[in-house]
Parts: C-alpha cells; structure tokens; sequence
C-alpha cells in the first residue's frame, strides 16, 4: 500500500464503513427497481402503443441523455467539486426527477394524439434528466471519496448485484402492470399511471437509506463523521493517483474507446423488446420480454458478485476487454436468433458484460482521477455511459432499421441488421483499447495494486 495512505484497524472502520454500504446497497437497489419498472416496457410502448418511429423512440433515451451529460459536466460536477457536497446532490435529484415523473404521467396522459402523448414523454424526461444528472455525479464521486482503489473494482461489482436483485423485481412488475394482470390492454400500465406512481414512488423512498450517511466530500471530514470514517475518506485521498500531464491525452482515448463500447452494448436495451414484440418475429407477451431483461438482470448479479475476484485475478484491464468480447457476443446472438432460446442467452451475455465493464471501467477511471477533480472527471466517464443508451440507437442502429423497413426490408431483418451495427461499434472501440493498453502497459503505478498485470 501506498506509504501516504492512512491504515485503518479493522475494529475502528468496520462500522462506519458497513453503515454506508448499507446505505449505498439499499438505494441502488430501489434505484434499479424504478428503472427496470419503467424502462423495460417504454420502448415498447412508445412504439406500438403511442405510434413513434424505431427512431423517435430511441430520442426519449438520446436528448435526456445529452443534457444529463451537460449539466454532470458544466453544473453539478462544478459545484460538487466546490462545495464537496456529495450525498445532498443525489437526494435532491431523486425527490425532484420523482415529482418529475408524477408530472409526466399527467401531462402525457391528456394529450389526444398518440404521437403527441409520446413527444410529451420524451421532452418530460428531457427535463427529469437534469435532477437525475444530480444523483449521477454525486453518486460516482462519493464511492471514490470512501473507498480506497483497490476496493473500487469489487464494491462497484457487489452494488451492480444487488441492484440487479432490484432491476428483476421491477421488471416483473412492470410485465403485470404493463397490461393491467392481462385484464386490460397492452400499454395500460403507462396510460393509467400505475407504472409512473409506482416509479415515482421508489424514487422518495430510496432517498430515506441516504439520510442515514455521512455528506461525504474530500476536502475535509464532515462534522457528521466519526473519526474513523474521516481516516478512511483521508485514505481515499491518495494524490499519487491524479492525472498527470502525459496522461490527460490518454484518459481521453480510454474514454473515446468506452464510449463506443458503452454505445454497442447498451443498444440491446433501445431495441430487445420491440424486437421480441414483432407480429411477425416471436411476438412475445409482456411476461417473456420481462423474463429476458431478468435473466440479463440474474448474470448481473453473478459476475457482479465475481468482479472483486474476477478483477484481483485477470487484472481490471482483462476484466474490461473481457467484458467488451461478452457485450459483443451478446449483441452477435441477437442478430442470429433463430428462436426465444437465443435471445436469453444473448441476454445473459448482456448481462456479464454490464457487470463487467461497470466494475472494471470504473476503478479504472478512479485511480486516474485527482480526488479534488472528481465531480468534473467523473461527469466526463459518466457520459461515456449516459450518451451510450441513445447516440449510436438515434444517429446509426434507429435509421438503419427504419431505412430498411422503408425499402421493404422485413421489419424482424431490419432489427437483426441493426444489431449488426452495432456490434460493430463494439468492435471498433475494442480495438481501440486494446491498443491503448499496449501502448502503454501501466497508465498508472496503482493500478497493479488492484491485482492488474
């Protein structure tokens, strides 16, 4: 260990530190509980329901996305990094996207047109994504502020599991109230409300856990910390991590490469479900299209639970391209598949891969990272994520598969090209990293404490 680092005894951390992964583990378990409630089905609905194109539905992802990176980097990752205000960002922005949602729901539902109803959606959640962007940078900088990087890798993958727990549960749910327990009609569960009120609701709850943590920050121990958990936030301060001059050039092409990455894999969220809906493909009912975002969700939960090992014996450079080969993979089998049985298999390919990447990418990021730099740095990883659900799905996969159709292109053909796409996204920013890790063996001394080789 670094001889900088504050060595903390087991008996005077354990607690404060067991308290705050509590804390961390509840709310992201709610957290992707209301995702998977709501935006297993949107897509879907957007598309068959509300009318939308392949690739107007892809915008409720791509524009709340681009401003959610917009204000991580240009406001809330300033401010954090002024103020040192972690754990205030991330219930704010929770209690504000939750009123948000309630907001949504009443304004769609009283538009006449389903195209309007459905532009309404999109341009609400444009909005919801800026109090979102709050809890995004807020939550990425305050698990670098508490905890040192060697431990990144591995919190990151048990925290991925455990909202993966959560992420089933609501998509369950979401498949019920998608068409009201199969007495209503497809689409009820939006039209109603329920899904919203429901979503909304476990964004107020999920805020309670965080009001029993400490502010976190790294500029000083806040006067709610004990004084072993000031010690450990001190440890996490390691400035032989910050960027150096030769390495700004670097991070920026590690983040080139993940946003690629990143825009490949996560286009399977955009376009699964209205895949499997298709009359004329495997027109599936909304409990299968809800079991395949589960069994995606269960491989989370797997290789979350291994990122710790997977990362201390591959190394977290292997663990990355490892996970990339999987996101590639998953995207091959859904372009291929002759039957259900392949979409499941591709989805649980998604799902080591969104584990893999996760844990891996981000202690890779963290330990480049200068502590007093983290809001504005983390904003720029975090958009390699945020921008990858809908840049690539609007500009590339969305046209193609609308452009096909177009020409008479089946519309099951048009999809499996598109997927096509965007493996090949996956492939072009695989290249890419590999390359960078061999040019340049170490980009930083403490990565091979983190078991990298």
């Amino acid at each position: 260990m670094d001889q900088s680092r504050v060595k903390l005894s087991p008996a005077s951390s354990a607690r404060p530190m067991r308290a705050i992964f509590l804390g961390l583990s509840s709310f992201q378990a709610l957290a992707m509980f209301r995702r998977g409630i709501f935006y297993t089905f949107l897509a879907v609905y957007l598309r068959a329901n509300l009318g939308l194109s392949v690739t107007e539905t892809t915008l409720f992802e791509t524009i709340p996305m681009v401003l959610n990176v917009l204000f991580q980097t240009l406001v809330w990752g300033r401010l954090t990094d002024r103020l040192q205000k972690r754990r205030s960002l991330i219930v704010s922005g929770e209690i504000l996207a939750g009123i948000g949602h309630l907001a949504m729901w009443f304004l769609h539902a009283r538009m006449p047109d389903g195209r309007q109803a459905g532009w309404v959606i999109i341009a609400t959640l444009s909005v919801i994504e800026i109090f979102w962007s709050m809890s995004n940078i807020g939550w990425s900088a305050y698990i670098a502020d508490v905890y040192e990087p060697r431990e990144r890798n591995a919190i990151q993958g048990r925290l991925a599991a455990i909202g993966g727990v959560g992420r089933i549960l609501g998509a369950v749910l979401g498949g019920l109230l998608y068409d009201g327990l199969k007495l209503m009609y497809p689409g009820w569960g939006f039209r109603s409300g329920a899904i919203f009120f429901v979503a909304a609701g476990v964004m107020f709850i999920s805020v309670i856990p965080l009001l029993f943590m400490p502010e976190g920050g790294v500029k000083k121990a806040s006067a709610d910390m004990d004084s072993s958990l000031a010690a450990g936030l001190k440890a996490s301060q390691n400035p032989a991590t910050a960027l150096r001059p030769g390495q700004l050039k670097l991070f920026v092409i590690f983040l080139a490469a993940m946003l690629l990455i990143n825009s490949g894999v996560n286009s399977v969220g955009a376009f699964r479900g209205q895949f499997m809906d298709l009359a004329e493909g495997f027109a599936t009912s909304p409990s299968l299209i809800a079991l395949a975002c589960n069994v995606e969700s269960l491989a989370i939960i797997v290789f979350g639970l291994l990122a710790g090992m997977l990362g201390s014996w591959l190394g977290v450079r292997k663990l990355l391209v490892a996970g990339a080969l999987s996101g590639f993979v998953s995207l091959a089998l859904h372009a291929a598949a002759p039957s259900l049985a392949w979409v499941f298999a591709a989805a649980a390919f998604k799902g080591a891969a969104d584990a893999s990447i996760g844990a891996s990418s981000y202690a890779f990021a963290a330990s480049l990272i200068p502590p007093e730099k983290r809001g504005r740095w983390f904003a720029a990883y975090n958009a390699t994520f945020f921008l990858s659900w809908g840049i690539s799905a609007s500009f590339v996969t969305g046209p193609l598969i609308d452009g096909l159709i177009r020409r008479g292109t089946g519309q099951a053909a048009a999809y499996r090209a598109g997927f096509v796409s965007a493996a090949i996204l996956v492939v072009l920013g695989l290249g890419l990293l590999v390359a960078l890790l061999r040019t340049r063996k170490s980009l930083d001394p403490g990565m091979k404490r983190q078991g990298d080789n």
